[in-house]
């Protein structure tokens, strides 16, 4: 009788993902790949590794799907250092070797441009982490990046949209590159809610990197704290108080959108307005036909 194997600490934290939290991460995380055809056959992918804990369990789910799957695919695990201090540079390299995620880092002094940008810091540092990270994923032949935005973000995304920025539009599955030809970007976890994550985390006693950027910890100390996406964040909480549904309401109203109702909307600079058509091709009951001509 040959002996068992003791598990190693990458496999047990592995066992509950796939076990313990099967039906909301890892059930989740597989519905988001089906509904949204996120992963296709030969795909390369880089995953891409902030250090959180919402990418470093990205990074867990797509490299047991590699083991698995029955679309062949394979994967490059990618952290950039954007200019972490030393210590929560070596956290990310601990928790990866921990987890038995095999990291590339790259370097990329995106803080030290950031920091000299008065307004929208956060906007700019985002445009150019993707900026670097499909550089650096095309020159190890990927064509897909993953980002690890989960459920939550796309709801407040929706909101942010809709209250701060007078406009409806939604944090997409998928997304092709506008810069890099032939390359995309995916977002594995889009239906894992972000409670969840939280719960597996600490059910682990795992310690990631929350937010590492030297210019948001300049506004908090400056006393400026208390983003747009926070108020959201406590919005939500305050409307789940009254519906515990209400994110996933918001999130299929998304799905649900009658042209007919909205006064404009626009598909790239193609702008259309209800009065453009409102009084052509009205049937006898009032309602507007949609035809071809």
């Amino acid at each position: 009788m040959s002996e068992l194997t003791e598990m190693t600490r990458a496999e047990e934290i592995t066992r509950t993902i796939v076990r313990k939290y099967r039906k909301p991460i890892w059930g989740r995380f597989l519905e988001g790949i089906k509904n949204y055809e996120l992963i296709k056959e030969n795909d390369r992918i880089a995953v891409c590794i902030s250090g959180g804990k919402d990418s470093m369990l990205m990074a867990m789910c797509i490299k047991q799907l590699e083991k698995y799957s029955k679309v062949p695919f394979t994967a490059e695990y990618l952290v950039m250092d954007p200019g972490y201090a030393p210590a929560n540079r070596q956290r990310i390299i601990d928790n990866a070797a921990l987890l038995d995620i095999p990291i590339k880092i790259f370097d990329a002094r995106i803080f030290d441009a950031v920091e000299i940008i008065g307004k929208n810091p956060c906007y700019m540092c985002a445009r150019m982490r993707r900026g670097y990270l499909y550089k650096n994923a095309k020159e190890l032949g990927c064509n897909k990046i993953a980002l690890g935005h989960h459920f939550d973000d796309v709801i407040e995304t929706i909101l942010m949209g809709m209250l701060y920025g007078s406009q409806m539009q939604t944090m997409m599955p998928k997304l092709h590159s506008e810069n890099f030809p032939g390359m995309e970007l995916i977002r594995p976890m889009y239906m894992v809610r972000e409670e969840e994550i939280i719960k597996w985390r600490d059910f682990n006693d795992l310690h990631f990197l929350n937010c590492a950027c030297s210019v948001t910890a300049n506004i908090d100390a400056n006393g400026d704290g208390g983003s747009k996406r926070q108020e959201i964040k406590q919005l939500l909480r305050q409307l789940r108080a009254v519906d515990p549904a209400v994110d996933m309401h918001i999130f299929r109203s998304v799905e649900n959108v009658n042209l007919q109702t909205l006064i404009s909307y626009h598909i790239g600079k193609d702008y259309h307005h209800f009065l453009d058509d409102y009084d052509k091709g009205m049937n006898i009951k009032g309602t507007i036909k949609v035809n071809n001509e």
